[in-house]
């Protein structure tokens, strides 16, 4: 189930827009139902108004419905190839607490469909508060 998700997400790298940091990022996220929704990082110039791409691809899941989360694979790299874990950032974290269980949800930071690491997002988010 892991390299399904990552080859997901490697398979959305090219859709991503990182025109300013040239930092490609695309994650795949996978919903209780077994449907699978991409994301992937929106810079704008005014870098405030940039969108990550895990922080897209549950946007897209919860605005079409979906509120139950089983994991995200992150991948992400200069020039659109990976080559080392890309991690998600704090408000991205954040935001995963505020729909996920901590203790079950996974986050899958990929190199490729044979190379990655799995963590628990209460391992990324420690002492975290959240709506659940």
């Amino acid at each position: 189930q892991d390299e399904a998700l990552v080859r997901e997400a490697l398979l959305g790298l090219s859709r991503s827009y990182a025109p300013y940091s040239h930092f490609h990022v695309s994650a795949a996220l996978l919903c209780g139902d077994g449907s699978i929704y991409t994301g992937n990082n929106i810079e704008n110039a005014a870098y405030s108004a940039t969108v990550c791409a895990e922080r897209c691809a549950f946007f897209k899941a919860v605005s079409e419905g979906c509120r139950a989360f089983k994991a995200i694979a992150v991948v992400g790299g200069g020039q659109g190839a990976p080559a080392s874990y890309t991690m998600p950032c704090g408000v991205c974290r954040q935001v995963m607490m505020e729909f996920c269980n901590p203790e079950t949800f996974e986050i899958v930071a990929a190199i490729s469909e044979s190379d990655y690491q799995v963590y628990k997002l209460k391992e990324l988010l420690p002492e975290a508060f959240g709506a659940l």
